[in-house]
Protein backbone atom coordinates (compact mmCIF):
# COMPACT_ATOMS: atom_id res chain seq x y z
CA UNK A 1 0.00 0.00 0.00
CA UNK A 2 2.76 2.56 0.85
CA UNK A 3 4.50 1.81 -2.45
CA UNK A 4 1.26 2.41 -4.34
CA UNK A 5 0.77 5.73 -2.57
CA UNK A 6 4.36 6.76 -3.24
CA UNK A 7 3.95 5.88 -6.90
CA UNK A 8 0.77 7.93 -7.10
CA UNK A 9 2.49 10.91 -5.46
CA UNK A 10 5.42 10.67 -7.87
CA UNK A 11 3.03 10.50 -10.83
CA UNK A 12 1.14 13.54 -9.55
CA UNK A 13 4.38 15.48 -9.03
CA UNK A 14 5.51 14.57 -12.53
CA UNK A 15 2.19 15.75 -13.94
CA UNK A 16 2.44 19.05 -12.05
CA UNK A 17 6.01 19.60 -13.24
CA UNK A 18 4.91 18.94 -16.81
CA UNK A 19 2.12 21.50 -16.49
CA UNK A 20 4.57 24.06 -15.07
CA UNK A 21 7.06 23.33 -17.87
CA UNK A 22 4.40 23.82 -20.56
CA UNK A 23 3.32 27.08 -18.92
CA UNK A 24 6.91 28.36 -18.82
CA UNK A 25 7.40 27.31 -22.44
CA UNK A 26 4.40 29.29 -23.63
CA UNK A 27 5.47 32.21 -21.43
CA UNK A 28 8.88 32.36 -23.10
CA UNK A 29 7.23 32.35 -26.52
CA UNK A 30 5.01 35.27 -25.55
CA UNK A 31 7.90 37.15 -23.92
CA UNK A 32 9.90 37.20 -27.16
CA UNK A 33 7.06 38.55 -29.29
CA UNK A 34 8.12 41.99 -30.54
CA UNK A 35 5.24 44.42 -30.34
CA UNK A 36 4.05 47.66 -28.72
CA UNK A 37 4.51 46.24 -25.21
CA UNK A 38 8.17 45.35 -25.85
CA UNK A 39 9.06 48.83 -27.10
CA UNK A 40 7.05 50.54 -24.36
CA UNK A 41 8.83 48.67 -21.54
CA UNK A 42 12.28 49.34 -23.01
CA UNK A 43 11.60 53.02 -23.71
CA UNK A 44 10.05 53.70 -20.28
CA UNK A 45 12.92 51.97 -18.44
CA UNK A 46 15.57 53.96 -20.32
CA UNK A 47 13.85 57.29 -19.74
CA UNK A 48 12.37 56.84 -16.26
CA UNK A 49 14.32 54.04 -14.64
CA UNK A 50 13.73 50.42 -13.69
CA UNK A 51 10.86 50.96 -11.26
CA UNK A 52 8.75 52.88 -13.78
CA UNK A 53 9.47 50.21 -16.37
CA UNK A 54 8.51 47.60 -13.78
CA UNK A 55 5.18 49.38 -13.25
CA UNK A 56 4.53 49.18 -17.00
CA UNK A 57 5.35 45.45 -16.82
CA UNK A 58 2.95 44.99 -13.91
CA UNK A 59 0.21 46.77 -15.87
CA UNK A 60 0.83 44.44 -18.80
CA UNK A 61 0.74 41.42 -16.51
CA UNK A 62 -2.53 42.55 -14.93
CA UNK A 63 -4.04 43.03 -18.39
CA UNK A 64 -2.97 39.51 -19.35
CA UNK A 65 -4.48 38.15 -16.15
CA UNK A 66 -7.79 39.86 -16.91
CA UNK A 67 -7.85 38.34 -20.41
CA UNK A 68 -7.11 34.88 -19.05
CA UNK A 69 -9.84 35.26 -16.44
CA UNK A 70 -12.37 36.38 -19.07
CA UNK A 71 -11.53 33.40 -21.28
CA UNK A 72 -11.71 31.00 -18.36
CA UNK A 73 -15.05 32.37 -17.12
CA UNK A 74 -16.78 31.21 -20.27
CA UNK A 75 -16.89 34.24 -22.56
CA UNK A 76 -15.01 32.38 -25.28
CA UNK A 77 -17.85 32.45 -27.84
CA UNK A 78 -18.55 36.15 -27.30
CA UNK A 79 -14.89 37.13 -27.57
CA UNK A 80 -14.45 34.96 -30.65
CA UNK A 81 -17.15 36.92 -32.49
CA UNK A 82 -15.74 38.47 -35.69
CA UNK A 83 -17.70 41.70 -35.33
CA UNK A 84 -16.58 42.14 -31.72
CA UNK A 85 -12.92 41.63 -32.64
CA UNK A 86 -13.29 43.99 -35.59
CA UNK A 87 -14.71 46.79 -33.43
CA UNK A 88 -12.06 46.19 -30.79
CA UNK A 89 -9.34 46.40 -33.44
CA UNK A 90 -10.65 49.81 -34.61
CA UNK A 91 -10.58 51.17 -31.06
CA UNK A 92 -7.22 49.58 -30.27
CA UNK A 93 -5.67 50.82 -33.52
CA UNK A 94 -6.84 54.37 -32.86
CA UNK A 95 -5.38 54.33 -29.34
CA UNK A 96 -2.03 52.97 -30.55
CA UNK A 97 -1.86 55.62 -33.27
CA UNK A 98 -2.54 58.36 -30.69
CA UNK A 99 0.22 56.99 -28.45
CA UNK A 100 2.52 56.86 -31.50
CA UNK A 101 1.79 60.45 -32.53
CA UNK A 102 2.49 61.61 -28.98
CA UNK A 103 5.92 59.94 -28.97
CA UNK A 104 6.70 61.03 -32.53
CA UNK A 105 5.77 64.72 -32.36
CA UNK A 106 5.84 65.64 -28.65
CA UNK A 107 8.15 63.42 -26.61
CA UNK A 108 10.82 63.29 -29.33
CA UNK A 109 11.11 67.11 -29.28
CA UNK A 110 11.48 67.45 -25.52
CA UNK A 111 14.90 67.88 -23.95
CA UNK A 112 15.10 64.67 -21.97
CA UNK A 113 17.48 64.51 -19.03
CA UNK A 114 19.14 61.14 -18.59
CA UNK A 115 18.45 60.92 -14.88
CA UNK A 116 15.96 58.98 -12.86
CA UNK A 117 13.32 61.14 -11.30
CA UNK A 118 12.35 60.48 -7.71
CA UNK A 119 9.27 58.37 -7.31
CA UNK A 120 6.02 60.27 -7.19
CA UNK A 121 3.25 58.04 -5.90
CA UNK A 122 0.49 60.26 -7.26
CA UNK A 123 1.84 59.94 -10.80
CA UNK A 124 3.53 56.54 -10.83
CA UNK A 125 0.17 54.82 -11.30
CA UNK A 126 0.04 56.23 -14.83
CA UNK A 127 2.83 53.87 -15.87
CA UNK A 128 0.83 50.91 -14.60
CA UNK A 129 -2.21 52.18 -16.52
CA UNK A 130 -0.06 52.76 -19.61
CA UNK A 131 1.08 49.13 -19.60
CA UNK A 132 -2.47 47.93 -19.02
CA UNK A 133 -3.87 49.97 -21.93
CA UNK A 134 -1.06 49.29 -24.43
CA UNK A 135 -1.46 45.56 -23.88
CA UNK A 136 -5.21 45.50 -23.37
CA UNK A 137 -6.29 47.29 -26.54
CA UNK A 138 -4.61 44.84 -28.90
CA UNK A 139 -6.95 42.13 -30.21
CA UNK A 140 -3.87 40.06 -31.04
CA UNK A 141 -3.30 39.59 -27.29
CA UNK A 142 -6.87 38.37 -26.91
CA UNK A 143 -6.49 36.03 -29.87
CA UNK A 144 -3.27 34.66 -28.35
CA UNK A 145 -4.97 33.87 -25.03
CA UNK A 146 -7.94 32.27 -26.75
CA UNK A 147 -5.54 30.14 -28.78
CA UNK A 148 -3.50 29.27 -25.69
CA UNK A 149 -6.65 28.26 -23.81
CA UNK A 150 -7.64 26.05 -26.72
CA UNK A 151 -4.22 24.38 -26.79
CA UNK A 152 -4.25 23.88 -23.01
CA UNK A 153 -7.70 22.29 -22.96
CA UNK A 154 -7.82 20.42 -26.28
CA UNK A 155 -4.21 19.52 -27.08
CA UNK A 156 -2.78 19.14 -23.57
CA UNK A 157 -6.00 17.92 -21.98
CA UNK A 158 -6.02 20.38 -19.09
CA UNK A 159 -9.71 20.42 -18.23
CA UNK A 160 -9.55 20.53 -14.44
CA UNK A 161 -9.49 23.83 -12.63
CA UNK A 162 -6.23 23.24 -10.79
CA UNK A 163 -4.48 22.19 -14.03
CA UNK A 164 -5.45 25.40 -15.81
CA UNK A 165 -4.60 27.44 -12.73
CA UNK A 166 -1.08 25.98 -12.56
CA UNK A 167 -0.57 26.28 -16.33
CA UNK A 168 -1.62 29.92 -16.63
CA UNK A 169 0.05 30.93 -13.36
CA UNK A 170 3.36 29.51 -14.62
CA UNK A 171 2.85 31.23 -17.97
CA UNK A 172 1.98 34.65 -16.52
CA UNK A 173 4.79 34.56 -13.95
CA UNK A 174 7.27 33.72 -16.72
CA UNK A 175 6.07 36.62 -18.88
CA UNK A 176 6.23 39.06 -15.96
CA UNK A 177 9.72 37.87 -14.99
CA UNK A 178 11.06 38.32 -18.53
CA UNK A 179 9.45 41.78 -18.78
CA UNK A 180 11.15 42.79 -15.53
CA UNK A 181 14.47 41.54 -16.91
CA UNK A 182 13.94 43.69 -20.02
CA UNK A 183 13.25 46.72 -17.82
CA UNK A 184 16.30 46.00 -15.64
CA UNK A 185 18.70 45.61 -18.58
CA UNK A 186 17.36 48.73 -20.30
CA UNK A 187 17.77 50.70 -17.06
CA UNK A 188 21.41 49.59 -16.71
CA UNK A 189 22.17 50.86 -20.21
CA UNK A 190 21.15 54.40 -19.27
CA UNK A 191 24.76 55.51 -18.72
CA UNK A 192 25.44 54.81 -22.40
CA UNK A 193 22.38 56.71 -23.58
CA UNK A 194 22.62 60.23 -25.01
CA UNK A 195 19.93 62.86 -25.58
CA UNK A 196 20.10 62.12 -29.29
CA UNK A 197 19.58 58.42 -28.65
CA UNK A 198 16.49 59.16 -26.54
CA UNK A 199 15.10 61.34 -29.30
CA UNK A 200 15.67 58.59 -31.86
CA UNK A 201 14.15 56.04 -29.46
CA UNK A 202 10.97 58.12 -29.11
CA UNK A 203 10.74 58.51 -32.88
CA UNK A 204 11.16 54.75 -33.39
CA UNK A 205 8.64 53.94 -30.65
CA UNK A 206 6.18 56.40 -32.18
CA UNK A 207 6.60 54.93 -35.65
CA UNK A 208 6.23 51.38 -34.33
CA UNK A 209 3.07 52.23 -32.41
CA UNK A 210 1.58 53.97 -35.45
CA UNK A 211 2.46 50.99 -37.67
CA UNK A 212 0.88 48.57 -35.22
CA UNK A 213 -2.18 50.82 -34.95
CA UNK A 214 -2.61 51.15 -38.72
CA UNK A 215 -2.16 47.40 -39.08
CA UNK A 216 -4.90 46.77 -36.53
CA UNK A 217 -7.28 49.13 -38.34
CA UNK A 218 -6.52 47.48 -41.69
CA UNK A 219 -7.14 44.08 -40.10
CA UNK A 220 -10.41 45.40 -38.68
CA UNK A 221 -11.46 46.74 -42.10
CA UNK A 222 -10.70 43.39 -43.75
CA UNK A 223 -12.63 41.54 -41.05
CA UNK A 224 -15.53 44.01 -41.30
CA UNK A 225 -15.70 43.61 -45.10
CA UNK A 226 -15.73 39.85 -44.72
CA UNK A 227 -18.35 40.10 -41.99
CA UNK A 228 -20.52 42.31 -44.20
Amino acid sequence: MPNWKNGKILLLNRLLMEIVFNGVKFGVILAFLIGPVFFTIIQTSIERGFWRGALVSLGVSFSDTVYVAICYLGLFQFLNDDKFRSNMAYVGGAILILFGLYHLFIKSRKALAITVKTANETRSIKYFIKGFIINGVSPMVLIFWIGTLSVATVDMGYTKGYELLIFFSSLLITVLATDLVKAFLADKLRALITHRFLMIMNVLVGICLIVFGVRLILMAKTAFDAFS
